[in-house]
């Protein structure tokens, strides 16, 4: 609040606490600035020293030992994509008052690309000031890369200027919102490039090669700081998706290891992608269906526990101890997955068949026949279906197991194969007694499918902060396709409306909620 003499008291000793309290005010502020810039300059240099890094291997590049320096340039490389992720997303958390870092003078737009002029006149006819007529002064410009159907535009936004022939008065339009605050990139340039590395595995120096063919020099530099900005921007977005997936009712969930590089040593270690997807359309529910992505640097139970705090309903899941907990004070009920029990004996069987496997997934097979038939039926029927035709199978197949028991070594892989389904056997029966509940976890093993892609292509994440950025863009793509939109055209819509977007009001902007406008632009 501005201080002006008449808001300053009289009295000698308020205003002795007032110079006391703003001092304290500014030696706070002073304490985080430096904070901030320690912080800063610590980054810079560790981004210096991977550039100069990565410059000199490219050097060395042929020769002898070429495999193992491609292997490292590919480490470097995907530690800077992360660093400087991170400092587009502090910039992007920065308000505007805050005075940008000093940036070296952009590269113009290259000429050679089509341009296209948005004429931004006036909102006013008349002088807001005495109501007299306007005469044209003169224009601002600002321009936008911008990507649209594949190829490379420049959007110029020509805002006009008007001024009052009586009081001299200027008016003029207020600039269209950005997407990123002081960057060229265009809301659909954005998505192309989040749905590049994220959807399409390629990590942002291979995408700096394809645009350079194009005749359009992106640096990895520049593209890594919007991915960060990028991530800020739909933080709130994300976490509406997650209030959406994690509502009480039936979810499926599951993990995948993500190796991520250790700064320092040059080794990677192993985080985890958790997923949690709700989707019921096999139970005829016309809910939409979302998958809601979360990472966490190790595999410890404390993380889904943690994610699903406060949750009421069914989890289909594997055999994961770090589950466990959850299930205990019965909020949560534990439904188990044929698919994987199924996995353990097809897998021996494909080694050396054998007539126990073999049997053993014929009778799986029969269960999976009655679950094809009853696909897309209201609950109440696929749970009446169940009693009537899996429950007696599921009951001789428990029978049958035992049996098969006594008669193999203890120590045989088929005892083990047996053993794990009969250990948790409550969880894998589940489904007959609960309509909306699945005979497997397929539906959270079909959400992990890209990111396992992703993870082949990439090798590794850089850091940490990297892979939180990854399952909040998984979440929105995977989510986007779920409900059979377009990840590419989802992405540009959000980030076109996001920034200027009420916070209250974020969950508009989820996918199901856009999809009709998207098919009509379409």
């Amino acid at each position: 609040m501005p201080v002006t003499p008449a808001s300053l008291p009289d009295d000698i000793d308020a205003l002795k606490a007032l110079l006391l309290r703003r001092d304290d005010e500014l030696q706070q502020l002073r304490h985080t600035v430096s904070t901030l810039e320690l912080a800063l300059s610590v980054r810079t240099l560790e981004i210096e020293q991977l550039q100069l890094q990565i410059a000199k291997l490219k050097r060395m590049q042929f020769g002898r030992k070429s495999e193992k320096i491609d292997k490292k340039l590919e480490q470097l490389e995907t530690r800077l994509e992360d660093l400087l992720a991170e400092e587009g997303a502090a910039e992007q958390k920065q308000p505007e008052t805050v005075t940008p870092r000093q940036k070296s003078a952009r590269q113009p737009l290259p000429d050679h690309l089509p341009c296209e002029d948005h004429i931004i006149e006036p909102e006013v006819q008349a002088c807001p000031a005495c109501g007299g007529d306007l005469k044209s002064l003169g224009e601002d410009v600002s321009e936008q890369l911008e990507i649209i159907d594949a190829a490379f535009k420049v959007i110029r936004h020509v805002r006009r200027k008007k001024a009052c022939g009586c009081c001299d008065v200027i008016v003029q339009a207020a600039a269209p919102s950005r997407p990123i605050q002081r960057s060229f990139a265009g809301p659909g340039l954005l998505a192309n490039i989040a749905v590049g590395k994220f959807a399409d595995h390629q990590p942002l120096y291979r995408q700096s090669v394809i645009h350079a063919r194009k005749g359009v020099d992106l640096d990895p530099a520049t593209t890594g700081r919007w991915m960060g900005a990028c991530g800020v921007l739909i933080t709130p977005l994300v976490e509406a998706l997650r209030r959406h997936v994690l509502a009480p009712g039936k979810i499926h969930a599951d993990e995948t290891p993500m190796p991520v590089l250790s700064p320092g040593n040059g080794q990677t270690k192993t985080g985890r992608l958790w997923v949690y997807v709700r989707d019921d359309r096999n139970a005829g529910s016309s809910a939409p269906a979302a998958v809601w992505f979360a990472y966490s640097p190790n595999r410890q139970g404390l993380h889904p526990q943690s994610h699903l705090a406060g949750f009421a309903g069914v989890v289909q899941a594997d055999a994961f101890p770090g589950f466990n907990a959850i299930y205990a004070d019965g909020q949560v009920k534990e439904a188990a997955c044929w698919a994987h029990a199924r996995r353990k004996l097809h897998d021996l069987h494909v080694r050396k068949a054998t007539p126990t496997s073999t049997e053993a997934l014929r009778r799986i097979g029969e269960l999976y026949a009655i679950e094809a038939q009853i696909r897309g039926q209201p609950p109440d029927e696929r749970q009446r279906i169940r009693q009537q035709q899996a429950r007696p199978l599921l009951d001789d197949l428990e029978i049958w197991l035992r049996q098969r028991l006594l008669t193999l070594s203890t120590q045989s892989d088929t005892t083990k194969a047996i053993n794990y389904a009969l250990n948790q056997w409550q969880a894998l029966v589940y489904y007959c007694d609960d309509g909306m509940a699945e005979i497997d976890n397929n539906i959270a093993e079909n959400a992990l499918r890209g990111v396992c892609l992703g993870r082949k292509n990439f090798l590794f994440l850089g850091a940490d902060s990297g892979g939180e950025r990854a399952a909040a863009m998984y979440s929105l793509i995977g989510s986007a396709r779920l409900n059979g939109i377009d990840p590419e055209a989802y992405l540009r819509h959000v980030f076109t409306h996001i920034a200027d977007y009420p916070i209250n009001r974020v969950a508009d902007l989820l996918p199901w909620n856009v999809a009709e406008r998207l098919k009509k632009s379409a």
